[in-house]
């Protein structure tokens, strides 16, 4: 079977991104022909919102694949900032679209605007929220064996999506059976999950981009992955911090002082192959010290020792 881009993790991060530029394109197409052809205002707002979801789309594409580039001398850790920078893009698009559809809704309840109801208008949001569904199981199951918080954010957009799609429907039904204040009640509501899942999106990411610390279980098992290994004695100034989603650490490892340089080297080697085989550990960095002389800074005649003595 011919897939393109061919099937590595690059490859399917930008079909599944591609299928979500098809897929907003496809809905945009459909609710905006309805809605112009009806004079429906609900369907021309909700395809409007997703004129964003697909700039959004569109730039997890092409600015989002670059995280499974390797290092080069521009980048010489990696591109893996690049991913949850889209993310966080896709979060803030997510929060503005939300923020719109209060905006919308508020003004609806203080004068609603009449929709002209027709079973093609039914049959139009219908079709998107369909879209929008398969959409949405596309993109986790492909993410489900990337782990990309940019996809995690389409994926997420695209429920956003079938929400905005069921107030619209609510609105149109309400409009049938003599209701259309349901129209933006149902629109308030739903614009507040969808700036909450906006901002929890952001957040998130925001850890990534500023290498804050992970949680208290990912050091754990660093340092117990480091203690397995026989000739470790000792574990001192572990640091473990998000660079873009993966995990960097720097740690001090105590072992025997009488080792050669090449019994050395090959514990260090082993221990930093050992910690980079963990899941979403990138970047390992060790320095041995020997076992028994204390952390080096603590020395008497430490630089630092130096200047708080004078």
């Amino acid at each position: 079977m011919w897939r393109p881009w061919g099937d590595g993790e690059k490859a399917r991060f930008q079909r599944a991104a591609w299928m979500n530029v098809l897929g907003n394109a496809v809905k945009i197409a459909v609710e905006g022909a309805a809605g112009v052809t009806f004079g429906s205002v609900a369907l021309l707002a909700d395809a409007a919102h997703s004129v964003a979801d697909l700039v959004a789309s569109a730039v997890v594409f092409v600015w989002g694949g670059s995280r499974y580039d390797d290092a080069d001398e521009t980048h010489p850790h990696g591109h893996q900032r690049i991913e949850p920078l889209t993310a966080l893009f896709v979060g803030a698009t997510i929060v503005l679209l939300g923020a719109l559809l209060l905006r919308e809704s508020v003004v609806g309840l203080i004068g609603p605007t009449e929709v002209a109801a027709s079973p093609v208008l039914v049959a139009a949001l219908l079709f998107a929220m369909v879209d929008m569904y398969l959409l949405y199981w596309y993109t986790e199951r492909v993410n489900a064996t990337l782990g990309s918080t940019a996809l995690t954010a389409l994926a997420a957009d695209c429920l956003n999506d079938i929400y905005t799609t069921i107030a619209a429907l609510v609105g149109v039904f309400g409009v049938l059976l003599g209701f259309p204040v349901l129209d933006p009640i149902a629109g308030a509501l739903v614009s507040l999950l969808v700036v909450y899942q906006g901002v929890k999106i952001a957040r998130e990411n925001v850890t990534y981009l500023v290498g804050a610390a992970p949680p208290a279980g990912d050091r754990e098992r660093v340092t117990e992955a480091l203690r397995e290994h026989s000739a470790v004695e000792g574990v001192h100034d572990l640091t473990v911090y998000y660079d873009g989603t993966d995990l960097e650490v720097e740690v001090h490892v105590e072992v025997d002082g009488g080792m050669t340089l090449h019994e050395a080297h090959a514990v260090e080697t082993a221990l930093v192959t050992g910690l980079r085989d963990l899941e979403d550990v990138g970047d390992v960095h060790i320095h041995l010290d020997p076992s028994g002389l204390g952390e080096w800074k603590e020395a008497e005649d430490a630089p630092d020792s130096r200047a708080r003595s004078d």
